[in-house]
């Protein structure tokens, strides 16, 4: 493909291409309007006898009937532009001519070019050349050229009116340059246009393709001015805070209150590039970072939003690696000498010296060493756990095969389940739910009664659209304290208990992107599985 030249900073292909079909016909709309107003204005003034004497002097019928017939030509001019019949070329070369025509017959009658028409006739071969393409330019001069010699030279038998060739050539070479000119800057102007046109072509492409890729981003992102007020939002951004569609230019205050004093104290110093708040609305913990716009901030701020639980997903596999390393020394330096001490536990309680008080030591020590093991084998399970193999699990199947093997074992007709729609569907490892799960019913059969109902709820967050699963009991609860350190590793309110089931299960949610939270009850205590939100992240729901 040969590569289009550049003519004075213009690509050439642009500036040959034919114009728009619709600015075409609307130049020649105006062209045509001009003719018809000059014709119009001729004839008035011929008609109030206050035209200038020089007009028609010559011959005054001649200059009469060629002003009407000039009024008929511009109706005609627009009852085919009207049609738009016939083609756009034949109908300029049409006008055009038909003004060289008239305006030299005008000219012949008021006494040749020193009249003042040749003015007039100047202006209709640089209208007709703005319009044209090509070389119609030069024709137009060329036809007005001839239109001054020929009427020239008819003037010539009036002694009165010697012809004055010399001004004639003159005058043609006027419109030949004018032709030249008027044409080479519409030919600049209509690359000008293109060009322009194919720029905000592209612009409004990056435009669309801007919004669409912020809009589609996971990370919800909000545009403030200077006010604090919101400009812009992403759907991410709507959905993480919980505001509708129509919620830009609200007050950020309005919008999310934990978010706006986050954002005033961010503003005060700018020094901190990131900020954890609980979007109250949705249930969701919320990283925020601040960029600001203009010197200091001062034309406002985009604020980048992160569902916590994706962010702590992506840090999980970093922890469990420097777990796996510090958990398998642990292991080697603990586990020789735990054995060794619970062989020698074994062996002191078959002795048939010990008396009742050694033989209840002996207990203590086989518990405790028994405990320690747990310990370590919960620790080792955490640091060995694979990547999540994120799978589409329907809910009310999986939990009818999940009681059918733990509940019917552990305690027969204690769980009742509820999953509403009955179709729905979450992303999350089979194998880790099982684990998190069996560890929130465990929990939930040991601090209820023997005659309570553990209650196992699924349905989906009308504000948030995110499936959840809760596990109810009805036991004694827990204190405001308690609920503040339940999750936390190695706290455990069980003598026999190691700390570690709730803070394992809250780590394979958010290694699955979705969260374990205790939330308020009335009675007893409910874990709220959220699951990741099924439109991010490739979730799913139904």
């Amino acid at each position: 493909m040969t590569a289009s030249r550049v003519l004075w900073g213009v690509d050439e292909s642009l500036a040959t291409r034919p114009p728009r079909a619709p600015h075409d016909w609307r130049l020649l709309g105006y062209l045509n309007l001009y003719r018809t107003f000059l014709a119009c204005l001729l004839s008035l003034l011929l008609v109030w006898g206050v035209i200038p004497r020089a007009f028609g002097m010559s011959d005054t019928e001649v200059f009469r009937w060629t002003a009407i017939g000039y009024i008929s030509f511009g109706v005609l001019c627009f009852a085919l532009l009207h049609q738009r019949v016939p083609s756009f070329r034949a109908q300029l070369i049409f006008a055009v001519v038909g003004d060289v025509v008239a305006l030299s017959l005008l000219m012949h009658a008021s006494g040749g070019v020193t009249s003042g028409f040749g003015m007039l006739l100047i202006v209709a071969v640089a209208a007709g050349s703005i319009v044209s393409v090509g070389k119609l330019a030069f024709l137009f001069a060329a036809a007005a050229t001839l239109g001054v010699l020929v009427q020239q030279l008819a003037s010539a038998k009036y002694p009165l009116y010697p012809g004055d060739y010399t001004h004639a050539g003159l005058l043609g070479a006027v419109f030949f340059c004018s032709a030249g000119l008027a044409h080479f800057a519409a030919q600049r102007i209509r690359a000008s246009d293109a060009l322009a046109a194919k720029r905000g072509l592209d612009l409004a492409n990056l435009a669309q393709l801007n919004e669409h890729i912020i809009h589609r981003m996971q990370s919800g992102i909000l545009a403030l001015d200077s006010m604090g007020r919101v400009a812009m939002s992403n759907e991410s951004a709507r959905t993480l805070l919980g505001i509708d569609a129509e919620g830009d230019y609200l007050s950020l205050r309005d919008v999310s209150p934990p978010l706006n004093d986050i954002f005033e104290t961010w503003r005060a110093d700018m020094q901190r590039s990131s900020y954890t708040f609980m979007s109250t609305v949705v249930d969701v913990e919320v990283t925020a970072s601040f960029a600001g716009l203009g010197p200091m901030g001062a034309e406002g701020a985009l604020v980048f939003l992160e569902d916590a639980s994706a962010v702590r997903s992506r840090a999980q596999s970093l922890k469990l690696a420097s777990l796996g390393r510090l958990t398998a020394s642990i292991a080697h330096e603990i586990r020789n000498p735990l054995g060794a001490i619970s062989h020698a536990e074994q062996l002191l309680s078959e002795s048939k010296e010990l008396d009742a008080g050694d033989r209840r030591l002996s207990r203590i020590i086989e518990d405790n060493c028994r405990r320690i093991n747990g310990i370590i084998e919960d620790v080792l399970q955490l640091s060995r756990r694979n990547a999540p193999g994120w799978e589409t699990v329907e809910l009310n199947a999986w939990l009818d095969g999940f009681l059918s093997e733990f509940g019917s074992v552990a305690s027969p007709g204690r769980f009742e389940k509820l999953v509403e729609p009955a179709d729905l569907s979450v992303r999350f490892d089979p194998g880790q739910l099982h684990q998190v799960v069996r560890n929130l019913a465990e929990n939930a059969l040991h601090h209820s009664g023997e005659d309570e109902k553990i209650q196992l709820h699924g349905g989906i967050r009308t504000e948030t659209q995110r499936p959840y699963l809760d596990v109810i009991d009805r036991g004694s609860g827990v204190s405001a304290e308690v609920a503040e350190q339940i999750f936390e590793p190695f706290y455990t309110t069980r003598g026999d208990g190691t700390g570690l089931g709730l803070y394992i299960a809250k780590e394979l949610c958010e290694a699955n992107r979705a969260s374990l939270n205790l939330l308020a009850s009335d009675q007893g205590c409910r874990f709220r599985i959220t699951f990741a939100d099924p439109r991010r992240q490739g979730g799913v729901a139904q």
